[in-house]
């Protein structure tokens, strides 16, 4: 049937009766990989030989196995990389592994104190890098064959790392730009501290865990300020407060504080603070009370002073503080929090995000009280945690006892001193949810310290990156409805407004329709009662359907048939949300071209139905598929020979090439995607999520998106490239010059006082340095003479990461694998990394990336006025897949399954298979497994359908090869199910490749179950048995039928499919026009082979027509013979009205025969005991199983049967009882509603005359 041009593998003698994966998959692993077919050539696609698609796989982390969500991603990945290798595309799927940095790290410090009791300082960074390089190799060389073992058909000669050499220098580069354009610096912020690991963290490394802890009410003693505490005193020469007066009650009571007169008037008045962390006072600067609480006017312009320290710090008005449940204002919403709060808040800024908020709306005041640019931010902790005065805290006072002690330690010590100073007001518990480290346990500190970060706030990062998104995807803009037409609208000043018709009376002719704006509809309306059109008539009816062509809607096709009419449309945009209604203009179309014919004919009946039929056109292959059906409607009635012959079908001109160029792709011979504008669907616009829905996310995330702290205080990563020294007047100016000539050679770029300029500068302070190759001999020598130091910082793993689509292809050279395949295609991901992840990608490749990027764009320089393109087209979010408990799988929880156990139980193409088939785009999926004791494995039922699925295709292989090995004999007849075969699998290959192409997985993998085991196993194997040895047409659609599935199957059940393949490749018989099965490019391996092409004229609705008819009677046959258990070699009598053998021997009486394991069909009554049933109200009975029948049972089923009818006969009865459905209901669907009742009592009399014979009997 094919034949290859390279030598394929010599197969068994015969396929074995059995299937063990584990016999097979090493196999044809082994002669994928000596073939090389997964190495990508970018030559082909420079040449314009070959489209590319490109994927690059989402690096797993170097800490451990992969897990079963692991296995779903690389599955689906896998499954669209073979689909389009398979297509003709020249097809790249980059590997590779993340180093993760802080992962890593805490994974082999654990195993270093848990082996050898040592801790990393123990070691010394360079051993301790050591240990973690060689525990990276150990886990990557593990991945590696996890992911081989899967099938993925990844180039792994190109394999990456992102510490990799070539990593490494795409990293420094784009630092090195970054850092020269301001986009890079160094900043003192409040951060995620990990005090194990002591390190910043970033959000997506922790989590939230209910504790049970404390509130602790401490009350703060109010004072007067003393000495400057404003700009303008200090101007003057005023000194800072040293001591404070105290404020009395009396004086608090004169100033209208509210219950001032309840206390002693002499002593001194407080304030009471609510926190859980009383521990943190010490940093404490400020007091805040929301100016709405009738006590922040008394307090103006006072103070508290804090116990031990003896501080003093302002009190200040904010409007993020709570206030207190018995003050709370009504209109308001009431915090959670008020039952807890004073009205007062403790504001420590260098430990507290929200204090630090408040410290950056009040910082001029805070800072200026305090003496000093910064004062407002005191930090009292050391990056272990405990208490320290080295980290800004000077003024200690007695508060020294608590210097060097822990957190907790230091908690209960600020405790007791406030209770004995008798100002610990009360204690309350108080459950609530706490920070900790996903990493290493611990709880996480606000902490302020000074780290590097990323200004993604920049237009050219964030803005950039929104810009990609696509336009329907962005907030407000309407939805295309998935056709790949964009949305219609009126936007020409010509157009007219057309208001939507008011008129009740049209809606109520009508049956419900459902309309999603922006959405393409595919519409059918008939012909009232027999009428047919002449041409002249048909002519008329095509130019009223084009007349609002333009002006109310676009019209992508029509055709006028003598009987019917098929529409493609999309309506306008009236308004801004508000679409012409379906409704309203097919009435315009009815009621102009009826008034017209009725005119022509001198009549005044009606000319076409009230009803309609329509859909809304999901994707873009069902687009291509409708646009097909209406050019081929009149071929397929034989009225002409060529659609374009026929004068009353309308293409539009973007039909017309629309349908050209999916015809195109679909057989691999359009041009490369990427034309003489190479980047038109990768810049502004291009970039599309699937499902939309997650565009919300991406979205948002850059709405209100902050700088990004790319700094890690870890040995394992990307050291940061920058070295520093501070800077004095007298060696200022000397530095300056030597500056200046690197900077100008673009060799390094600097921060710091007149580092960046040629103006003399009195500054000093700290310079920064950042080199742009830190090999340069020259420029470092510069630096260590004169004494600059490089940051001991990493980078945060995910700056390499979001260079990830850039390094791995050359980047920052100008590489053929960067031309060919940057902007990338697919990326496949999980929803918790789109903004960690997928967002910094489209920043990066946008900022770093030339506009006009691609095969035949400009050149590769580091400095560009706009954005570059997307780093790829499409994301897709993929379900995640959870344990038995319903938590996510992951590493850092334990709970991860290896997928070599499913492997081992199941086989690698049942776990894809599965897989695929419950990964919806609409759910997660729970996977419980258990241990298997024989093997000590976890396994699980879930994936038995995968396993019998592709045992299933084993067995029927082995069937076919079978009869296909004997001699051909007869004359080649097309058949009735020869043709239904046919059309099943030109319905199939087109959803299959739909279905992939809106990555609807699931969509797929159920397609082709019901192709492969329904249609052509439990169907069409059976219904040949008895022709197909002589029927030589007959044996060429059962070869290319199998040969079609196992070649649409390959991407899901790559191992079986390849197994099968040897056998069936070499095997002849004569072709059929429209199945195009391309054969194998290299070495005879299916994954080389072409995409199965099914030409849509295969498309048999009759064939489909009759065939459902018979699979109904022949059903309904086989569930009674089981019901009556039947033996499968008995031979039963169906005895049917005539009308219905008429309609049996229609469709063939000997294949219903020998489906429905019948000796004879008759119209005679049976002489002995039978069964009776209905089949479409015919009465008809099964005999010659007397012997076979259980009378107890059949009663039994009988009474179910009456009754259900008699539930439904009641509820239609109902329904056409009620006035307001009769009467308003459209006459159509009251009909239909009149005709199941008719049935439901023809059904009913039935089954009470069949119990009435089984009791007589």
């Amino acid at each position: 049937m094919t034949s290859s041009p390279s030598q394929p593998p010599a197969p068994a003698a015969e396929l074995p009766k059995q299937y063990r994966p584990a016999d097979h998959e090493p196999r044809v692993w082994k002669a994928w990989e000596s073939a090389g077919v997964f190495h990508a050539d970018p030559a082909r696609v420079l040449s314009g030989e070959a489209r590319p698609y490109a994927v690059l796989i989402p690096p797993p982390n170097v800490t451990d196995r992969l897990h079963l969500g692991h296995a779903l991603n690389n599955t689906l990945q896998d499954v669209l990389v073979r689909a389009h290798r398979m297509m003709g595309f020249e097809t790249l799927w980059m590997p590779g592994t993340d180093h993760a940095g802080i992962a890593t790290q805490a994974v082999v410090e654990r195993r270093v104190w848990g082996e050898e009791k040592k801790r990393r300082t123990d070691l010394g960074r360079e051993a301790f890098v050591a240990r973690i390089q060689a525990f990276k190799d150990e886990y990557e060389a593990v991945i590696t064959g996890q992911l081989k073992a899967l099938g993925c058909s990844c180039d792994w000669a190109r394999q990456r790392f992102t510490m990799d050499q070539q990593c490494a220098r795409a990293v420094r580069e784009a630092f090195f730009r970054m850092f020269r354009d301001g986009l890079i610096y160094r900043g003192k912020r409040l951060v995620n501290w990990d005090p194990v690991l002591q390190t910043a963290v970033a959000d997506d490394e922790c989590y939230d865990a209910e504790i049970d802890g404390s509130f602790w009410y401490l009350r703060y003693p109010l004072v007067h300020p003393h000495g400057a505490t404003t700009a303008g005193e200090r101007r003057r020469g005023h000194l800072p407060p040293e001591d404070a007066v105290p404020v009395t009650w009396s004086e608090l009571e004169a100033r209208g504080y509210p219950g001032a007169e309840q206390h002693p008037s002499e002593d001194q008045a407080w304030v009471t603070v609510a926190t859980t962390r009383p521990e943190t006072y010490l940093g404490d600067t400020a007091v805040a009370v929301n100016p709405k609480d009738p006590r922040a006017k008394p307090l103006h312009g006072l103070c508290v002073e804090l116990p031990l320290v003896g501080r003093v710090i302002p009190i200040i008005e904010d409007a993020y503080v709570v206030l207190p449940k018995s003050m709370s204002i009504e209109e308001e919403p009431t915090d959670p929090k008020a039952e807890f709060a004073t009205g007062f808040l403790k504001v420590t800024p260098a430990h507290d995000p929200n204090d630090y908020e408040i410290y950056q709306r009040h910082k001029e005041r805070l800072d200026t009280f305090a003496g000093h640019v910064g004062g407002g931010l005191v930090n009292v902790m050391a990056p272990d945690g405990s208490i320290s005065d080295k980290h800004g805290w000077r003024d200690v006072g007695d508060a020294h006892r608590l210097v060097g002690m822990k957190r907790d330690e230091a908690r209960a010590l600020v405790v007791k001193e406030f209770e004995a100073r008798g100002l610990l007001e009360a204690t309350r518990p108080y459950r609530h949810s706490v920070k900790h480290s996903d990493r290493s346990k611990a709880v996480i500190e606000p902490y302020l310290s000074d780290q590097w970060y990323c200004r993604v706030t920049d237009p050219r990062m964030a803005q950039a990156a929104n810009a990609a998104l696509a336009k329907e995807q962005r907030a407000g803009a309407p939805s295309s409805g998935g056709t790949g037409v964009p949305p219609a609208r009126r936007n020409d000043p010509c157009h007219r407004p057309d208001p939507v018709s008011k008129n009740p009376l049209m809606s109520l002719r009508h049956l419900p329709h459902f309309q999603k704006g922006g959405s393409t509809y595919f519409i059918t309306f008939r012909t009232a009662g027999t009428t047919t059109l002449t041409p002249d008539e048909r002519r008329i009816a095509l130019d009223a359907c084009r007349h609002w062509h333009g002006t109310r809607m676009e019209l992508h096709a029509a055709v006028v048939m003598d009987d019917h009419v098929h529409l493609l449309l999309s309506p306008f945009e009236v308004e801004p949300g508000r679409w012409h209604a379906i409704p309203e203009l097919l009435h315009g179309i009815k009621s102009f071209s009826a008034h017209q014919i009725a005119r022509s004919r001198g009549t005044s009946g009606s000319v076409w139905q009230d009803e309609s039929f329509d859909r809304i056109v999901r994707g873009a292959d069902e687009l291509w598929e409708k646009l097909v059906s209406i050019a081929e409607n009149p071929v397929e009635a034989g009225l002409v020979a060529a659609g374009g012959d026929y004068p009353f079908t309308f293409l539009s001109d973007a039909a017309r090439s629309l349908r050209l160029e999916f015809a195109d792709r679909i057989r691999g011979t359009r041009e490369d995607r990427r034309d003489a504008c190479p980047t038109k669907d990768t810049g502004d616009g291009s970039l599309r999520f699937h499902p939309a829905r997650y565009a919300k996310t991406y979205e948002q995330w850059h709405d209100s998106i902050r700088d990004w702290c790319i700094s890690r205080q870890l040995w394992w990563g990307h050291r940061i490239p920058v070295w520093s020294r501070e800077v004095a007047p007298p060696d200022a100016e000397f530095l300056r010059a030597e500056l200046l000539h690197w900077i100008r050679q673009e060799r390094l770029a600097a921060h710091g006082p007149g580092a960046w300029t040629d103006l003399p500068s009195d500054d000093t302070g700290r310079l920064e340095v950042c080199p742009r190759d830190p090999d340069d001999e020259q420029v470092a020598g510069f630096l260590d003479a004169h004494g600059f130091r490089q940051d001991p910082d990493v980078l945060d793993t995910w700056f390499s990461s979001a260079l990830w689509p850039m390094s791995t292809l050359g980047w920052p050279e100008d590489t053929p694998l960067l031309r060919a395949f940057n902007p990338t295609d697919t990326l496949c991901t999980a929803r918790d990394i789109i903004t960690l992840w997928v967002s910094r990608m489209v920043m990066f490749n946008r900022y770093l990336m030339p506009p006009g990027w691609g095969p035949r764009g400009p050149v590769l320089a580091d400095r560009h006025a706009a954005p570059g393109p997307a780093p790829f087209r499409d994301v897709f979010i993929h379900a995640l897949i959870m344990d038995g408990d319903g938590q996510r799988m992951s590493k850092s929880k334990g709970n991860g399954v290896d997928p070599l156990d499913i492997i081992n139980s199941h086989g690698c193409d049942a776990l894809r298979f599965s897989l695929c088939q419950l990964a919806t785009q609409t759910q997660d999926v729970r996977l419980p497994v258990h241990r298997d004791p024989a093997t000590g494995r976890n396994t699980s039922p879930k994936f038995d359908l995968g396993r019998n699925f592709c045992n299933k295709l084993w067995n029927a292989t082995r069937f076919a090869l079978g009869i296909l090995a004997r001699p051909s004999r007869g004359e080649p007849t097309p058949t009735l199910v020869d043709r239904w075969m046919l059309s099943r699998l030109a319905a199939a290959s087109r959803d299959a490749t739909a279905a992939l192409d809106q990555f609807e997985f699931s969509v797929y993998a159920q397609t082709m179950y019901d192709l492969m085991w329904r249609d052509f196993c439990d169907w069409y194997l059976e219904a040949i048995k008895p022709t197909v040895d002589a029927n030589p047409f007959q044996r060429a659609v059962l070869a290319h039928a199998l040969e079609t599935i196992v070649r649409l199957l390959h991407p899901i059940t790559p191992f079986v499919t390849e197994a099968v393949w040897e056998h069936l490749r070499d095997v002849e018989t004569m072709a059929i026009e429209g199945v195009e099965l391309v054969p194998a490019r290299k070495a005879g391996l299916l994954c080389t082979a072409g995409w199965p092409i099914v030409a849509p004229s295969h498309r048999d609705e009759s064939a489909e027509r009759a065939f459902e008819r018979l699979r109904g009677v022949v059903t309904t046959v086989r569930e009674l013979r089981a019901r009556h258990d039947v033996p499968d070699k008995r031979r039963v009598t169906l005895h049917a009205p005539p009308s219905l053998l008429d309609e049996l021997a229609a469709l063939g009486p000997d294949l219903v025969r020998h489906l429905a394991g019948a000796e004879a069909l008759t119209s005679e009554a049976p002489a002995g005991a039978s069964v009776l049933f209905t089949l479409d109200a015919h009465e008809c009975r099964l005999s010659n199983l007397a012997d076979a029948v259980d009378p107890a049972a059949e009663r039994a089923r009988l009474d179910k049967v009456i009754a259900d009818r008699r539930k439904t006969i009641a509820t239609l009865e109902g329904r056409l009882a009620n006035p307001g459905y009769a009467d308003k209901a459209p006459p159509a669907m009251v009909q239909q509603t009149r005709d199941q009742l008719a049935k439901a009592r023809e059904d009913t009399a039935a089954a009470l005359a069949a119990l009435d014979s089984l009791e007589g009997a």
